[in-house]
């Protein structure tokens, strides 16, 4: 019986010590992968994210901690190439790029648009967010097509899709751009704007703040959230997208969304849309 315990403590200890020799590999293999050279030497992988709302990342109001699906897939990241996650926060996705003139991040979570293209290049996208309408309780705007009217003033974040779209579409409306879509969310609880646009995530958080209020069934927008990085950087480009590809496969994408606990977003359907 002992000698037998002995045979079997051993074979555990070697079991843990072939795994622990596997994942020196991995990570060794990681490490040595010329596309990502640069992040492994610096030992931290600098990730750009806005702090706005769930599908992005958000704060925890006691402990100051980042949560949220973008977070998670940072995370996911870091781990993967055995590195020091440092997040690099921004008061919404769109203002993101803002970091690029000074080299703040290494790899950034945006809303794909072409307009984009010229200073950074998308990886697959990993979530599909629609976009809607947020509108008071006593508001004759029951769909999108309402509140294209004259008079109507719809508040959007400047720099976003959605004030890329919209004043694409837009023809009688008016828009006004603010910082953040609390600022918007203020103007639209003190009357001082019909309409709030915004991804429907935030939305619907905002909405618990506004009683009555109503987020729209309809969409005007389908956007679609990608990792991104600056232009021209091919290899880091290409780690990056066969991360994504990975966690989209895998499931990690999808258990991110619902720790977060977001509605109207999901993964990318696959086929990888257009990041161009």
């Amino acid at each position: 019986m002992k000698r037998a315990a002995l045979m079997l403590a051993l074979n555990l200890a070697f079991g843990i010590a072939v795994a622990l020799i596997g994942q020196q590999v991995v990570y060794a293999q990681r490490a040595t992968d010329p596309r990502v050279a640069d992040l492994i030497q610096t030992g931290k992988v600098r990730v750009g994210l806005g702090v706005v709302a769930p599908h992005w990342a958000v704060k925890d109001p006691a402990t100051g901690e980042l949560r949220g699906v973008a977070v998670d897939i940072a995370r996911a990241l870091a781990t993967r190439l055995g590195v020091e996650l440092v997040m690099v926060e921004y008061p919404s996705p769109s203002r993101v790029p803002d970091g690029l003139k000074v080299g703040a991040w290494d790899v950034g979570f945006l809303a794909v648009d072409p307009s984009r293209a010229a200073v950074v290049d998308f990886a697959p996208p990993h979530m599909q967010v629609e976009a809607t309408y947020l509108v008071p309780a006593d508001s004759s705007i029951h769909n999108i097509a309402d509140a294209d009217q004259p008079g109507v003033r719809i508040a959007v974040a400047r720099k976003g899709v959605e004030e890329i779209v919209l004043s694409r579409t837009i023809k009688r409306a008016e828009l006004r751009g603010v910082e953040t879509i609390s600022a918007g969310f203020e103007l639209l609880r003190t009357g001082n704007v019909d309409v709030l646009a915004a991804p429907r995530p935030a939305l619907l958080q905002s909405s618990a703040r506004l009683p009555g209020s109503r987020v729209l069934e309809d969409r005007f927008h389908a956007t679609f959230g990608a990792m991104a990085v600056p232009k021209g950087q091919v290899g880091r480009l290409a780690y990056i997208s066969e991360f994504i590809e990975e966690a989209n496969a895998s499931g990690v994408v999808q258990r991110a969304i619902e720790r977060a606990g977001v509605r109207g977003v999901q993964v990318a359907p696959a086929g990888n849309p257009s990041t161009r």
